[in-house]
């Protein structure tokens, strides 16, 4: 199998709270997009406006949520007109209220309606990202706890659902296979008869740090921690047993829960005294937030 490049440092960071996005890592996912919707153009306003003319629309939310996009609306309309006069009326990682007006644009009704469903497209996606993670987040704000995503993403959206998991407060996890060790279930039934304590030291001796491993039961706990393990996954365990790790962890090692974590259980999950809790229906399963584009 022929390796893979490794995305770049800037990319590979741990980043823990909101950043700008990279328009030269984004662009490429727009112009596919644009590709997929306009194509050759768009044959229904070329046919109704023979004569461009210069309008007034506004994006406007249908709900409350948190915002995520706005940047990427603005490098939409710029591809497909730099004429556009395109102005942000709120920013992202803002929460706003149904009805509220979050871009303006003002140019060639041709270029507005052309870009008008790529750019809702991302802004409800990332939106619904951010805006579920943000309830996740609020459910455990009161715990010492932090709420991170999975590997779990839209293929090739990694980066910008990522994006929005931050916008929401919550923590990214690794960005791919490359960014860390994580030990699962399938590498421990691979590895066997050699034990996943040797493994971990086998990692810790190639200078590998923050090795985690995953476990669906408590068995091998404590023989896991004497390896010098960095973070153990509790994986689909019951709230018993993931009380039972917290008791007899050491120190230094950090607990993590994931599986089976909905919004109505997460801050029992929080109270047993976790540091971590991964949730991959942050962005496998966030609802699209809806907006419209209104020309005035």
């Amino acid at each position: 199998m022929q390796k893979i490049k490794r995305p770049d440092k800037e990319v590979k960071r741990r980043i823990e709270g909101p950043v700008k996005l990279v328009k030269e890592k984004v662009l490429p996912l727009i112009m596919n997009a644009l590709s997929e919707d306009v194509g050759g153009g768009d044959v229904t306003t070329t046919s109704l406006f023979e004569k461009d003319k210069v309008v007034i629309a506004d994006i406007i939310t249908g709900e409350e949520c948190v915002l995520a996009g706005i940047d990427i609306v603005r490098w939409i309309f710029d591809v497909l007109d730099e004429k556009i006069v395109f102005r942000a009326l709120s920013k992202d990682g803002d929460r706003v209220k149904k009805g509220k007006r979050v871009i303006s644009l003002k140019g060639s009704i041709r270029s507005i309606l052309a870009g008008e469903r790529t750019a809702l497209n991302f802004l409800g996606r990332l939106s619904g990202v951010a805006t579920l993670t943000r309830r996740f987040v609020e459910k455990v704000k009161s715990k010492k706890v932090r709420i991170f995503d999975t590997r779990k993403t839209t293929p090739g959206l990694r980066v910008i659902e990522k994006y929005a998991v931050r916008l929401g407060g919550g923590h990214n996890h690794r960005m791919g296979l490359w960014d860390g060790i994580l030990i699962k279930d399938n590498h421990i039934e691979g590895l066997r008869p050699v034990t996943v304590k040797d493994a971990v030291k086998k990692a810790r001796a190639k200078g590998y740090k923050n090795i985690e491993v995953e476990l669906d039961a408590l068995k091998g706990f404590n023989d896991i921690q004497e390896a010098g393990i960095d973070i153990i996954m509790l994986d689909n365990m019951k709230i018993e047993d993931i009380r039972k790790a917290v008791r007899s962890r050491t120190s230094g090692v950090e607990l993590e829960v994931s599986g089976g974590v909905t919004l109505e259980n997460v801050a029992k999950i929080a109270n047993t005294g976790v540091e971590r809790i991964s949730i991959g229906s942050l962005t496998h399963s966030a609802p699209s937030i809806d907006f419209s584009l209104g020309i005035c």
